[in-house]
């Protein structure tokens, strides 16, 4: 008994000890990057395609934007210790797959066979072109043969002892021009292929795109495809655009491929894709959007979208990434047993793959694009790119998908679409938030009763919710109290109509008051010597952040030498006088972005449309208004990080519907000066003379420059979004006008203001926009008095995006909004 005792005591300290296990090295860790792990290559882009653990080291492939035939990329062999080799069997090219083949012992990642000792043999592109997205276990010889698929439709069988490949279906780039990419296939409908996945039968190919101008515009044009093939002929299932293909059985291929579960996810403009194949058919689900930056109907902002185990072989913890949100995922999701999908928690970084290694999470992230692609606006200016295209590694805790944004998220089920009597949406996500509220809009000539039903346990068995009755051209909303519960929940008409039914989610369990002291050291706002600087990753192989250094003093900020950043983080002043120019004319920062008025901030974007965004610290006025600070730049590719008076948003490309889908972040009351990515980090400038370096703060070696760095999401940490002001303050109004836009999405303790100066009541008609690209709703109709102020607190639940307001009157007019 005692020995038995005593094995249980050694056991469980062996768990512990397991748990609390970190990777032992030398390097140096900023916010969990190692920036000597960063990755470069010679192209316009430099992704992270895999991350794999196999033959006792970590394995990671890099990828450049469109190289069927081979590229600079490189294939890294990571020792636990985080020594890096870089394997010369590499050759590059565009690659995201990966699978383990469990007969042969190999893993298959990009063009790439690595035994189970490690050893590299390589499939040249002379006899496999393509961009590689993704592998398959074979239909009828999956002992000895794989499948490859190409984001142009190029379809191979490989022999798995030979690596002989056998071409199926020709890929799109194969009988190109010598230069000329292809973006699209004959064989599909769509084009950027994602996905693949074989199982009952069948392979499941997806894509997320569309080859045409137009989708290079508008992001809500028809797009992308999920299809399938059982090995001879091929099955359009789904027009939408569709990414992840996988299930239970993840990077091994299922179990029991006759009758395990098939996943794959997508989206719309409407929302987020689920969909599973049991059963030999196709059932789809709608999941609310956290992030609007992976939309645009091309589909080249998504990278590669996972579902994957990040848990142990005891207790399997699958992480799904969908549009911004890390997703708790159930092993067992069917049709039938579809109960619980829940948020985790939002996040800012590009990923591309991710892994459980050493007991930490290592996410694969697509952070810093030479290129930046279409990714252009007027608040950047003509700021140039980095020089070279580089990523990083992300080491994380096994937690931190739980800890990081707030899950707040937006999705509809019907968009201003025609729908018909009694019959249902497609269900829709109702669990894992408590806060929850529904917009809808009737724009039929009828009356129309809308009836909520959901299905209690994800089992598919429906009963009536609440049933709410809307008069025609015009709309509602329902706040769902915490008793009314359900996995799913879906919306059913007693009369055709053209509809808009769409969910807003709130969560402010994460919102952070406080600023965390990782922060400490930036300038105040109102500070009046501080050090700033102009920052550049520097191309031609330097690998190297470059800094103008500025000092920040009597009003203005005065240049005091040029800085270099290696990939130990050390700051040391160089002698470059042409690097110190490029910089001064290409990173100059851009004058007359933002209108700072006494009602709110104001932006104008590329198509004309008028935005207000909340005001900040005053002390930031002056310095925006002069062209002081850094208003907009990629930070992450073909994202924006926007800082505005105080606030920072995340800002979708504009052929993601950008600034009315922007989100803000974090409030401060910080003199940030510049803000780049590199080596995986988030750097800025902006910092006090007198504080010591830390982690975070890098000092030059001779004092006078200095930069915070960390990572993109360590920006949840800065502050909760807070704000003040409003379309009108003291303004001439004219009776039946709209007022501009003004954000009111993503922030919690919302409260409102309104007066007007005339000797007649006035009624002001509040409408609110839930969706960035939807109808607009009215919320309420309120007359005030004269020489009375009306005033109101929004409930928790309420949510939209977008707030605007309208009178029965001319007259001059107040409304002021204060976010806490």
């Amino acid at each position: 008994m005692r020995n038995s005792k005593a094995i249980l005591a050694v056991a469980l300290l062996l768990v512990c000890q397991t748990l609390k296990a970190q990777i032992k090295t030398s390097y140096r860790k900023i916010s969990g990057i190692y920036p000597h792990l960063a990755y470069y290559n010679n192209e316009g882009e430099c992704g992270t395609g895999a991350v794999v653990p196999w033959a006792g080291k970590l394995w990671v492939i890099s990828y450049g934007q469109h190289f069927p035939f081979g590229s600079s990329d490189k294939l890294y062999e990571i020792s636990p210790n985080l020594d890096r080799v870089v394997r010369p069997e590499s050759i590059g090219g565009t690659p995201a797959n990966r699978m383990i083949h469990k007969e042969s012992n190999q893993l298959f990642i990009g063009p790439y066979a690595i035994s189970n000792t490690g050893s590299v043999r390589a499939i040249p592109y002379a006899k496999m072109p393509g961009r590689h997205t993704g592998n398959a276990r074979h239909l009828t010889d999956p002992a000895n043969k794989i499948y490859y698929a190409t984001m142009e439709e190029g379809f191979y069988e490989v022999d798995v002892n030979t690596l002989e490949p056998k071409m199926l279906y020709k890929d799109g780039n194969v009988d190109r021009k010598k230069g000329e990419m292809a973006q699209e296939a004959q064989l599909l409908p769509g084009s950027h292929g994602k996905g693949v996945f074989s199982g009952q039968g069948v392979m499941v190919y997806s894509n997320n795109g569309e080859a045409t101008q137009l989708a290079l515009k508008q992001f809500d044009i028809e797009s992308g495809l999920l299809a399938e093939w059982n090995g001879k002929d091929w099955k359009n299932v789904r027009r939408n655009q569709f990414v992840e293909v996988t299930g239970p059985g993840g990077i091994y291929g299922n179990a029991n491929p006759e009758t395990d579960a098939i996943w794959a996810t997508g989206w719309d403009h409407k929302s987020v894709l689920l969909s599973v194949r049991d059963g030999g058919k196709w059932t789809f689900f709608r999941l609310p959007k956290a992030s609007h930056s992976y939309d645009g109907a091309h589909g080249y902002n998504t990278e590669w979208p996972r579902i994957r185990d990040i848990g142990t072989a005891e207790k399997p913890d699958y992480l799904m990434t969908m549009h911004g949100m890390f997703w708790r995922f159930p092993k067992t999701f069917t049709s039938k047993n579809s109960a619980g999908i829940r948020p985790r928690s939002a996040y800012l970084k590009v990923i591309g793959d991710y892994t459980r290694w050493q007991n930490m999470l290592v996410f694969g992230c697509d952070d810093s694009a030479e290129k930046e692609f279409l990714n252009k606006r007027g608040a950047k200016g003509n700021i140039e790119g980095p020089g070279q295209s580089n990523s990083n590694l992300w080491f994380t805790s096994a937690n931190t998908p739980d800890l990081l944004g707030p899950n707040t998220a937006q999705g509809a089920v019907w968009l201003n679409e025609k729908v018909n009597a009694n019959t249902a949406s497609e269900p829709f996500l109702f669990a894992g938030w408590k806060k929850r509220i529904a917009w809808i809009n009737n724009a039929g000539s009828d009356n129309v009763t809308f009836t909520f039903e959901v299905d209690a346990k994800g089992n598919n068995s429906w009963k009536s919710l609440r049933s709410v009755s809307v008069k025609a051209g015009q709309s509602a909303s329902v706040t769902f109290a915490a008793t009314e519960v359900g996995e799913w929940i879906r919306v059913k008409t007693d009369k055709a109509t053209t509809a808009t039914v769409n969910f807003n989610y709130t969560d402010d369990s994460r919102y952070v008051a406080a600023t965390d002291k990782m922060f400490t050291g930036l300038a105040p706002a109102n500070s009046t010597n501080y050090k700033g600087g102009l920052l550049y990753g520097l191309g031609q192989n330097r690998h190297k952040l470059g800094i103008l250094a500025k000092d920040y003093a009597n009003g203005k900020f005065n240049e005091t030498g040029y800085y270099e950043l290696d990939s130990l983080m050390n700051l040391v002043k160089k002698d470059d006088a042409k690097t110190e120019q490029f910089i001064r004319e290409k990173f100059a920062v851009p004058s007359n972005i933002l209108t700072i008025d006494e009602a709110s901030v104001l932006i104008t974007d590329d198509l004309g449309r008028r935005w207000r965004l909340p005001k900040g610290n005053d002390a930031l006025t002056d310095k925006t208004n002069s062209a002081s600070l850094r208003i907009c730049r990629e930070v992450a590719t073909e994202r924006d990080l926007m800082n505005a008076h105080g606030t920072f948003y995340e800002l979708p490309a504009e052929n993601a519907d950008g600034y009315a889908k922007i989100r803000p972040i974090a409030s401060h009351a910080y003199a940030v000066h510049d803000y780049a990515s590199y080596r995986g980090l988030l750097v800025m400038t902006g910092l006090n003379n007198q504080t010591a370096a830390n982690e975070h703060i890098i000092t030059s070696t001779d004092g006078k420059a200095k930069v915070w760095a960390g990572t993109i999401d360590d920006l949840w940490k800065l502050g909760k979004p807070v704000g003040q002001g409003g379309p009108w303050k003291n303004t001439q109004i004219s009776a039946n006008t709209a007022s501009d836009p003004y954000l009111i999405g993503f922030y919690d303790k919302k409260s409102l203001k309104i007066s007007h100066n005339s000797s007649q009541p006035v009624t002001f008609k509040i409408e609110v926009e839930p969706i960035g690209h939807g109808p607009w709703m009215t919320y309420k109709e309120v007359t005030v008095k004269p020489n009375e102020t009306f005033e109101h607190t929004f409930s928790d639940s309420f949510q939209a995006r977008w707030i605007r307001f309208a009178t029965d009157k001319d007259c001059q007019a107040t409304t002021w909004l204060t976010y806490k």
